[in-house]
This record gives structure tokens, sequence and C-alpha cells, in this order.
């Protein structure tokens, strides 16, 4: 298929996830471009997610985020990592489906509270109690992630085997 035809690769799911583990890993496989979009959000504002949710708000980091993915999907195909709420966030799916291969990275919350407890302070939402904002975020979320194309169980297996898994989903519904 291609180039023309291929469409992005954006990666799903709740913090600690591995989207941004997995994503360059993916990229890497495909010969891709990876963007992690929280990354690019700092990059582009000069400040850090957690100084943009405490002198804006999480609505206003929202727009932002939603902004900043619509430029990325705007460019070539590419992996994108898209943050953990991302997704949740009404006409984000729609707004992205067709133009990529929309992929949830599954796991129960206390995996991925477990993997992020090293980084609260990085990620405003898991302020407190790590294991039970994380729980509380995947009830939230889950509905909006279970939208997505494909679904790959990102618990189980270690990182490369995870992006195995979602470069056989690129190849076989998203034209790479």
């Amino acid at each position: 298929m291609s180039a023309e035809r291929r469409r992005h690769i954006v990666l799903v799911g709740l913090p600690g996830s591995g989207k941004s583990t997995v994503g360059p890993l993916v990229a890497q496989a495909l010969g891709a471009s990876f963007v992690d979009l929280d990354a690019a959000i700092e990059r582009r504002s000069g400040a850090a997610i957690p100084e943009l949710f405490a002198r804006y708000g999480e609505a206003s980091f929202r727009v932002t985020e939603r902004d900043e993915m619509e430029r990325v999907l705007a460019g070539d195909p590419c992996v994108i990592a898209a943050g953990g709420g991302w997704a949740a966030q009404p006409g984000s799916l729609e707004s992205a489906s067709g133009r990529a291969l929309l992929v949830y990275l599954a796991l129960p919350a206390a995996v991925a509270a477990a993997r992020a407890a090293g980084a609260p302070g990085a990620r405003p939402l898991l302020a407190g109690d790590v294991r039970e904002r994380m729980a509380a975020l995947l009830a939230a979320r889950v509905g909006s992630y279970e939208c997505c194309e494909a679904r790959v169980d990102a618990a189980g297996a270690p990182a490369e085997g995870v992006a195995r898994d979602v470069v056989r989903l690129a190849r076989s519904r998203a034209g790479w």
C-alpha cells in the first residue's frame, strides 16, 4: 500500500500503559517518526505538563492537547503516544478515526499504578493515592478506550512484545 494510504498509529491508554515506551519501538520497526504528544506540548508551550495544569487548569490543557494532536495528524503518518486523557475527551476519537489506527494499550489499573508510582509529580491527575486515582481514571475512561479500533494487552508482555503486536496491527489494518 502506498504511503498516501497509510494511517497514523495512535496509542491510547492509562498513564503507565507503555505508550511512550512502546511507541518508539513501533516507529522504529515501521521506519516511521514517533511523537509523544505530551512532549510535543511541552516543547511548543515551553512549560511542563504539571505546570500547564497548575497555571491554566485541565480544561485549557485539553484544548492545547486537542490542537497539538490535530497538528500531528495533519502531517505525515507516524506513531503517536497520546496523553492518557486524550481519548476520553469528547470528539477526540472521532476526529482521529479514519486518519489513524487507534490502539488501546490495555492493562489493569493496579498494574498502571505500580508503573506510574515512580513519577506522580509528573502526572497531575495522579496526585494523592496513585492506586485509587488510577482506578478512578480507568473507570472514567475505559468506555472511550474500548471504542478504539484495536486493543493490545499491555500488562503481561514486555514492551518489545507489545510493540510487535502493534506493528502487526499497523501492517494489517493501517497500510504499513
